[in-house]
């Protein structure tokens, strides 16, 4: 009988330690709460900050992300949205319709600032060729750093636009929208203001003068007889087109980028059957690096220059030791001769 006690005993001992051994794992795979956590199963991963269109949400993190400064900032006509705002890389700016221009402020926050952040207003930010300066101005966020405003409204950059161009944030959310030079919001035919009835074109990359001629109504491409350069091609504002002489035709590339895109904006396409003036052959257009579309004239990029400022105003001749050249409607340099 003894021996059968010890057995027992034993037996019991044994599944005591089962038993606490059970626990234990348990309690370690659970959190004291009692809820499954969920975050340890396989492929299971936490959603990226400003995923799902989570645009405009106050995250645990306060203020969010700190952003970069705008350097100097200038103009870029855009096929679809006419005249936009772009920092010194040429990074497309926006503005949240949830934030307020009067006063000026921000509600975009957290994993909001993550997604969209803040361009800083630094010593480096000015106001380059189309922009006005006094549309410039800046707010202090909740983290002490200085955001810059244009029009009353803070500007943001989009962390899904890769490279200079690239306009993936416009209308995303419903609220998210390309600023214009005045601080509204970009959109084809305007000219920097929400109450605009310009023409479909896109919008002039600068405020131009009032001219003393107008191009013909609903051409893209006419020709204008310049003074000295003889008769040159100006698109639907009367800007005058350019060629770059380091660029090559054969194959179709441009070599102006970077820094000197803040002074030539290459021309948006045109319609071929929308001319005047000109051979409708020598239209045409090519893809540029950063996969957006530009005019070409004679198998060669065209450009417009930023510091034209009236109707045929050809300043951008002979710039860059006679690299920059306007064009005669044959598709070659214009010489006046």
């Amino acid at each position: 009988m003894k021996r059968y006690g010890l057995v027992a005993v034993c037996l019991l001992l044994a599944g005591l330690v089962l038993m606490a051994a059970f626990g234990s794992a348990n309690s370690s795979a659970s959190p004291s709460n009692g809820k499954s956590d969920t975050s340890q199963l396989a492929g299971a991963t936490p959603a990226p900050a400003g995923a799902y269109g989570d645009y405009g949400s106050t995250g645990a993190s306060g203020s969010g992300t700190a952003g970069k400064p705008g350097g100097q900032l200038s103009v870029r006509v855009d096929e679809k949205l006419g005249s936009v705002l772009t920092d010194g890389q040429g990074f497309t700016l926006y503005r949240f319709d949830k934030d307020t221009a009067k006063p000026p402020a921000s509600n975009c926050s957290g994993t909001c600032a993550t997604t969209w952040p803040p361009v800083v207003n630094d010593d480096s930010t000015s106001a380059g060729t189309g922009v006005d300066a006094s549309k410039l101005g800046e707010i202090t966020r909740a983290d002490g750093s200085r955001q810059l405003t244009v029009g009353g409204w803070p500007a943001y950059r989009y962390a899904q636009d890769s490279a200079p161009g690239d306009t993936k944030g416009e209308g995303v959310g419903g609220t998210w929208h390309a600023l214009a030079p005045d601080g509204s919001k970009a959109k084809a035919g305007g000219t920097g203001t929400q109450t605009s009835t310009a023409p479909t074109a896109p919008a002039p990359a600068t405020t131009m003068a009032q001219p003393t001629q107008q191009p013909p109504a609903g051409v893209q491409i006419s020709v204008f007889v310049h003074p000295q350069l003889g008769p040159i091609m100006v698109d639907a504002y009367g800007r005058t087109l350019y060629h770059f002489g380091k660029d090559t035709a054969w194959p179709m590339r441009s070599n102006c980028e970077g820094e000197c895109l803040k002074t030539w904006t290459p021309a948006p396409p045109v319609d071929p059957k929308k001319i005047k003036g000109v051979d409708p052959k020598l239209i045409g257009k090519m893809q540029r690096s950063d996969g957006s579309w530009q005019l070409s004239i004679n198998c060669t990029p065209a450009y417009l220059y930023t510091g034209d400022q009236g109707y045929g105003d050809a300043l951008g001749n002979g710039m860059g030791n006679g690299a920059w050249t306007a064009i005669n409607p044959q598709g070659k340099a214009a010489t006046g001769k």
